[in-house]
């Protein structure tokens, strides 16, 4: 009986330190971003200078300062909403001091599942994982 709490305890422990890690960066939002974003984004030259491919997604867009709205960084780990990619993917542009279109462009916004994985990364400190 002990052994079976003990090991129930400890199934809860690493189930909520899984939870506390949030998404995955290569698992969960590397196919977002190859099959949404990646193909007006390939190689940083396109409008942004935003490079979304596998190889360079991450360092485009972790501490890095956007080129539409110079004050606001792309992703700030651990601060969902003073990052500006996700004001893009919700269209909040604007309204956090940038411009442009809401993204993905001309294209049906993400749904409100995905954009919160998104969220939930860079609130648990948008590793590179």
């Amino acid at each position: 009986m002990k052994t079976a709490v003990l090991f129930g305890i400890m199934l809860l422990g690493l189930t909520s330190a899984a939870q506390a890690a949030g998404p995955s960066f290569s698992k969960d939002l590397m196919p977002i971003l190859r099959t949404q974003c990646a193909i007006c984004h390939l190689t940083g030259q396109e409008q942004g200078n935003l490079a979304l491919p596998p190889a360079k997604a991450y360092a485009s867009l972790v501490n890095v300062k956007s080129t539409e709205a110079p004050a606001l960084i792309r992703v700030t780990p651990g601060q969902p909403d003073k990052s500006y990619l996700i004001a893009k993917l919700e269209g909040t542009q604007i309204k956090a001091g940038g411009k442009g279109a809401r993204m993905p462009f001309a294209g049906a916004p993400l749904p409100a599942d995905k954009i919160k994985l998104f969220r939930d990364w860079i609130a648990a400190g948008a590793a590179k994982n």
